[in-house]
């Protein structure tokens, strides 16, 4: 027994004896303390960071003689060599630029900017405090050729090089390797449910197709989100933001914007974090009254469709009334109807802002346990997310997203040459409703849609029996058809408004209901360690849907539709030293994708990188991508109003079915006075829109044109670049360009569907389309159109008067596509053709206090989406900030604003205006 406890004590003296731990502090050039920088010992993942002072102290279970290395973005990496035990090491940094940044997302391995083989842009800790927005995520639209589309106040879409709507599955925006897109709409939903500021460590952005890597979602670009580890980021820190903003149509309101992180390390081998995040606004609130139908109209219009006015997407010919045999019955005199024109006519409707209250608001939170059972760099972890909120949505409609909620569980293990993880994204749409149905239902609420038009009918011919001439028959006959219409406000309209949003049912009510779900697993390993000639990777993911709108979004009303689909790749990379000025840096990639739908498909890439004496660097690669057609693609049975929107998988055609009454004409032809109608027809016997409107307008049967789409099938691109990176002393540059070529583009072709007869029959179709039988459908296709897009960016930093940072950058995007060709064939490019973005600032203009101003500059751009068309207008936006740091307090103190100048804008059609915002905000201990 005593031996054996001599060997232990022995043991445990060996330990202690091993143990080495170094002291210091980490300072820049000018003696100023570097918070949160990054200490490690070279070679393994043993580290630490600084404290709010720029101290640390690491402990290493081996003896002298090993390399330590201290790092912090914006800086040049320092390393020394430790000699002797319990040594005290003072690291000063000297300030680098940002090509000397590390990134991981390029090629799943670290490297520095500067070297990356494709165009990646990042957002450090040192942006983020610095940054002029309203809060980090806001400061990506700053980033040289980043497009931030605003929804509303608290759900903004990131994307680049084009081809975006608010929902946009052309992007994947991942956080700690989690998709955050939601599972009921298959697209990112911005920061809603994302990360706290005080939890972020940095963000970095690929532009352009990234499928090699990162599969089907990655087709126009992918974001990434990282927070930081317990294990090395510990305390409490905190983050509080007061401030209003400040709209013509809302006028100030009050905004508040508070996160809390708390992480700690139990021991070597166990930590653990949880984050808070709460924020309360008033949203843009959207007031466009231009009509949608009738460019530069205005409600004077007869069939008026107001962007921002819901209710009045019900329209009908007068032709459709007066030849019913209810209206003919009721006339003293037949040849009355000679009197109505035959135009369309449509209910009067209901501002948005008259069906919701503009509530912004968004509560989330996360938790991670992380395990290192070894107190080496291999963990276990387990990470939770939750969060709510409101917000406005504006997709095919514009619905109030209220009391969204969306959950992620994730299970990893990992280590520095690989991961495998699984995680479980699902959604709850709560409360949220679609405000273009409300309109609409609350009409119907009071009176049926038979009864208005007949009424509206009956008193235009009373008006013109009476003298008046036809604009004041139509206004005296809005006016009896109106009369005792709900109010807004009053008790009619709040009962009618609180059953529509609580029906789900599109006929009668207008609530929004969803709880999908998705499943994801995806695993890499990285051979570097066991091969020495290149560094190999290999990896794979699986994906399995669970859509459950109970038939209010897809045709799952008689259950969840499920489907998967997978994809495995390999990557090699080798680094060649060409001489003692040049190296050379080579990455060949490939993936393989498959969706149960569709065939396999590969997306290579290829890519060179040549370094020449460590301050040029010239790249190029080459890459195909492609993407499968999303859940809304293929499963969405959804009425928007004026179109319905039917999914093509093949599945799919028939679970869409509707009954409708036909004409008295179309009743005769058909011996019937209603028929069935499924979403078969859009695809199989249907006329392009525009035809169909050059009918109406010409009544010309020769003008029609079978449109008849083909089925939706994965969507290719392929995209090559080239860039320039480059330092001159001061100055940094960093230059690309691109080209994109499509095949098989996805897009919505609008066609028309004939209640009875075959398209081309040259008789029954067209008479239906003549007497009104017959329905739109929104389709889900591929466009036979060459579709290429193209542009450059350039971007260039630079120290003038000593201290102070200037950075700019220039975004040139144009769009090759013969739009004439195919007038019914969207594209969805809403990008402006030129972007300037420029900053100024300097973190210590004096002691402990900084500021920095950011201006953007957008052209104009015409936007195109399903919810409405028309031009953006350009706009001009300076933001800025000033912050004083307060180390006795390890806080720092920032007052700011955004859109500085107060001239509103918008980036989409629809949405609400810009305003200005403004704030002052207190953080603690964020490191």
């Amino acid at each position: 027994m005593k031996a054996i406890l001599l060997f232990f004590m022995l043991f445990f003296c060996g330990i202690t004896f091993s143990q080495t731990t170094i002291t210091g502090t980490v300072v820049d050039d000018n003696s100023q303390p570097i918070p949160g920088a990054n200490i490690i010992v070279v070679g393994t993942s043993t580290g630490n960071v600084t404290d709010f002072d720029g101290n640390f102290s690491l402990t290493y279970n081996q003896n002298p003689p090993f390399s330590v290395q201290a790092s912090s973005v914006g800086f040049e990496t320092v390393t020394v060599e430790i000699t002797k035990r319990n040594q005290k090491v003072d690291f000063i940094l000297k300030e680098g630029t940002s090509l000397d940044e590390v990134v991981i997302s390029a090629s799943r391995t670290p490297e520095r900017i500067f070297e990356s083989p494709v165009t990646v842009e990042r957002f450090g800790l040192k942006e983020i405090k610095n940054t002029a927005s309203a809060d980090f995520y806001d400061g990506l639209e700053n980033l040289k050729g980043v497009d931030v589309n605003t929804n509303s106040l608290t759900f903004k879409s990131v994307n680049t090089r084009g081809f975006a709507t608010f929902a946009n599955n052309r992007f994947m925006q991942l956080v700690d390797g989690m998709d955050n897109s939601t599972p009921a709409l298959n697209f990112p939903i911005g920061n809603l449910v994302g990360m706290t500021e005080t939890d972020v460590l940095s963000v970095e952005l690929l532009p352009g197709a990234s499928s090699a890597l990162y599969g089907a979602n990655a087709f126009n670009g992918i974001l990434f989100m990282r927070s930081k580890n317990p294990f090395d980021h510990q305390g409490i820190s905190a983050s509080v933001k007061r401030g209003l903003t400040s709209q013509e149509a809302s006028g100030d309101n009050e905004y508040t914007d508070v996160s809390i992180r708390a992480a700690y390390k139990f021991s070597n081998k166990f930590a653990a974090k949880v984050n808070f995040g709460y924020l309360k606004g008033t949203d843009w609130a959207a007031v466009n009254e231009d009509d949608k139908t009738n460019i530069g109209g205005t409600r004077a219009n007869i069939d008026y469709d107001g962007v921002n006015v819901y209710g009045d997407e019900v329209s009908t010919n007068l032709k459709n009334v007066i030849e019913s045999e209810t209206f003919l019955a009721q006339l003293p005199n037949p040849a009355l109807v000679n009197l109505v024109p035959l135009v369309d006519v449509s209910r009067t409707g209901y501002d948005e802002r008259d069906l919701t209250n503009y509530d912004a608001s968004s509560i989330k939170s996360d938790w991670g346990l992380y395990y290192r059972p070894w107190e080496n760099d291999f963990e276990i972890s387990y990470v939770g997310k939750v969060g709510t909120g409101s917000t406005i949505y504006q997709g095919t409609n514009r619905y109030n997203i209220n009391n969204f909620f969306q959950e992620q569980h994730k299970i990893e293990i990992r280590n520095d040459n690989f991961f495998v993880r699984g995680y479980v994204v699902s959604d709850k749409a709560g409360d949220s409703y679609d405000m273009v149905f409300t309109g609409i239902n609350i009409n119907s609420a009071w009176k049926d849609n038979n009864t208005w038009f007949g009424e509206y009918t009956g008193a235009f011919i009373s008006a013109t029996l009476g003298g008046a001439d036809e604009t004041q028959a139509h206004a005296a006959a809005r006016n009896v058809a109106d009369t005792g219409r709900f109010l807004p406000g009053s008790d009619e309209f709040v009962a009618a408004f609180n059953k529509s949003i609580a029906d789900p049912d599109l006929t009668t009510g207008s609530k929004f209901q969803d709880a999908s779900k998705y499943y994801h697993a995806d695993a890499n390993y990285n051979f570097s360690h066991l091969i020495d000639f290149a560094d190999i990777q290999v990896g794979g993911s699986f994906r399995e849907y669970s859509l459950n709108s109970s038939g209010t979004i897809y045709t799952d009303i008689d259950g969840p539709i499920t489907y998967s689909e997978y994809g495995i790749y390999t990557q090699i990379q080798k680094n060649l030293e060409l001489n003692d000025e040049m190296e050379l840096k080579l990455t060949g990639s490939a993936r393989y994708d498959k969706s149960e739908f569709f065939d396999g498909f590969v997306s290579p890439r290829i890519s060179a990188a040549l370094t020449l004496n460590q301050n040029h660097n010239v790249r190029a690669s080459v890459q195909t991508g492609f993407r499968n057609p999303t859940t809304q693609d293929l499963f969405i049975g959804l009425n928007a109003g004026r179109a319905i929107l039917v999914g093509s998988a093949p599945s799919n055609l028939d679970r869409w079915t509707r009954n409708y009454d036909l004409s008295p004409g179309g009743a005769a032809i058909v011996q019937s006075p209603s028929v069935t109608q499924t979403g078969a027809a859009a695809y199989n016997n249907s006329y392009t829109a525009s035809s169909a409107l050059e009918l109406a307008a010409t009544g010309n049967p020769a003008v029609l044109e079978i449109a008849n789409p083909d089925l939706v099938k994965p969507e290719q691109v392929t995209s090559g670049e080239v860039g320039y990176r480059g330092k001159f002393n001061k100055i940094t540059v960093d230059v690309s360009a691109y080209y994109n070529s499509y095949k098989d583009f996805i897009s919505q072709e609008v066609v028309v569907a004939p209640f009875y007869g075959t398209v081309g029959d040259g008789g029954a179709s067209i008479a239906a389309l003549a007497n009104g039988d017959s329905q739109a459908y929104s389709t889900y296709t591929n466009s036979e159109a060459n579709v290429n897009s193209y542009g450059t960016s350039v971007g260039v930093s630079t120290k003038v008067f000593g201290d102070f940072d200037l950075s700019g950058s220039y975004t040139y995007a144009k769009l090759d596509f013969d739009s004439e060709a195919y007038p019914d064939f969207a594209t969805n490019f809403n990008t402006p053709e030129h972007k300037f973005k420029a900053s100024f600032g300097n973190t210590d203009l004096f002691e402990n206090f900084g500021f920095n101003i950011a201006y953007r500059f957008s052209d104009d751009y015409y936007w195109e989406a399903t919810f409405a068309n028309g031009v953006v207008p350009e706009f001009h936006v300076v933001d800025a900030q000033i912050n004083l740091k307060v180390p006795s307090m390890k806080s720092i103190f920032k007052a700011g604003a955004t859109n500085l100048l107060g001239d509103e804008y918008f980036t989409a059609v629809g949405t609400g205006h810009i305003g200005s915002m403004y704030y002052v905000s207190w953080t603690i201990n964020n490191l």
